[in-house]
């Protein structure tokens, strides 16, 4: 064989090598960041309908809003089957779309929600060895629904949280908790270290919860002041050699030391109810919600203790946003509003450089790939956009059904939980 083509062999083979060594799983809530973000190429055109770059479209049985979660060939999914009660875990080939196993989790009553929840809308999360879910358990009591304008009666319950092998088998089980909420449960396990960390703010006895990986054991509880019910997954990052836990929720933006509980700042309000997830861009980190009044602000990590009136870099009242959690690209943040429009802001200086209508209305979170942001509005539209001072969408990709989950993107894979079908979305597919 002769030297140039030696050298054209062995730049593929580096190439390939650079190719599966960028390849990220998405293994959690957002990814493998917690924010939304994936450093892996994305596809940025298909149609659900007629088949185009749909690797594979599988039915799923039952209703629930939970977000798919990829590691190697396996993809996992929580969902509910009414008929029977049933809370399950499913996982599926990637390769393929095939069920590999189902494990029934937790069999009770269907719990009350609002309209926009669903009965199994937790997202798993996986280390590759084990998978950690959870679900509400409800008795079937009725009491009169807390915090509420219109009196009703709602189901309480207990928050489980479970940990199953790639096997399908539960190794243990646990009850960390009361929940009750008008608006039913969703609470996206984290995994940190050896813990299992799992948000229960709800209109009651709430708290914040980490669980021993292998066990199940409690590690460690910190009730929270306001008791008021959020769904807020938390965001862990490494801070000037500081561990910081941060989320907002129950009347408060909140940095908690993930590996005791341990409360290390705090900003009080700006609203009572939160849904979206915080995101960071190494300087400041970004909270978007919530209700009854609506929020952006940007926030210096830097604090201890009641920072309220020293660390809120800039706030901006000036947007309709509460569930979908934003992304940060660049010096731009990416805020969906609940009703179907766009927001741009400058990081640096909070100004809105931009509002525009996308959609009808935004159920999933945002996810960005390749400098682009993905905005997929429950009609399934996804629209990719690039961030900068002005609107540019640079595609629109019909789904072909309605979805609620948020997006996971994986080593040049898209998966998208529709109403009744998973799709697996791949450039090159017909």
């Amino acid at each position: 064989m002769n030297m140039p083509a030696i050298r054209t062999i062995t730049s593929v083979l580096l190439i390939l090598v650079a190719s599966l060594a960028a390849a990220e799983d998405w293994p959690g809530w957002r990814g493998p960041r917690g924010d939304g973000s994936s450093l892996d190429p994305a596809p940025r055109h298909w149609n659900g309908a007629t088949g185009e770059n749909v690797r594979w479209k599988v039915p799923v049985p039952g209703v629930g809003h939970s977000s798919p979660v990829v590691f190697g060939d396996r993809v996992y999914l929580a969902t509910c089957l009414p008929d029977d009660e049933q809370r399950v875990l499913m996982c599926l080939d990637r390769a393929s779309g095939r069920t590999l196993w189902t494990t029934p989790i937790v069999k009770s009553p269907l719990e009350s929600k609002h309209q926009l929840n669903s009965y199994a809308s937790s997202t798993p999360a996986t280390d590759g060895k084990h998978i950690f879910v959870s679900f509400l358990e409800v008795d079937g009591r009725l009491v009169d629904a807390p915090n509420v304008g219109a009196q009703r009666k709602i189901t309480p319950g207990t928050m489980v949280v479970a940990c199953v092998d790639n096997t399908g088998k539960v190794k243990w089980t646990v009850r960390p908790g009361g929940f009750v909420s008008a608006h039913g449960y969703c609470s996206n396990p984290v995994l940190f270290e050896n813990l299992v960390i799992v948000n229960g703010d709800h209109d009651g006895d709430s708290y914040v919860i980490a669980l021993e990986r292998e066990t199940g054991r409690e590690v460690w509880r910190t009730p929270r002041k306001h008791r008021t019910r959020s769904y807020v997954t938390p965001l862990i990052r490494e801070i000037d050699g500081r561990n910081q836990m941060v989320l907002s929720g129950s009347k408060r933006v909140v940095s908690m030391d993930p590996r005791t509980g341990k409360l290390l700042w705090l900003i009080e309000g700006p609203t009572e109810q939160y849904v979206a997830s915080m995101v960071y861009d190494g300087e400041k980190f970004y909270m978007a919600a919530g209700f009854p009044t609506h929020h952006v602000m940007g926030i210096k990590p830097t604090g201890e203790g009641d920072v309220t009136d020293t660390h809120v870099a800039w706030h901006s009242k000036d947007v309709n946003c509460y569930v979908p959690s934003p992304v940060v690209l660049d010096n731009w943040l990416l805020v969906a509003n609940d009703r179907g429009t766009a927001n741009c802001f400058d990081t640096q200086t909070g100004e809105r450089l931009w509002h525009e209508r996308l959609g009808k209305h935004y159920s999933a979170s945002l996810v960005t790939s390749g400098g682009l942001a993905y905005f997929t509005a429950d009609d399934g539209v996804t629209k990719l956009v690039k961030p900068g001072p002005k609107l540019d969408v640079v595609a629109e990709n019909p789904l072909g059904e309605y979805t609620y989950a948020s997006p996971a993107l994986s080593n040049g894979q898209l998966f998208i939980r529709g109403e009744h079908h998973l799709f697996c979305i791949e450039e090159g597919r017909q």
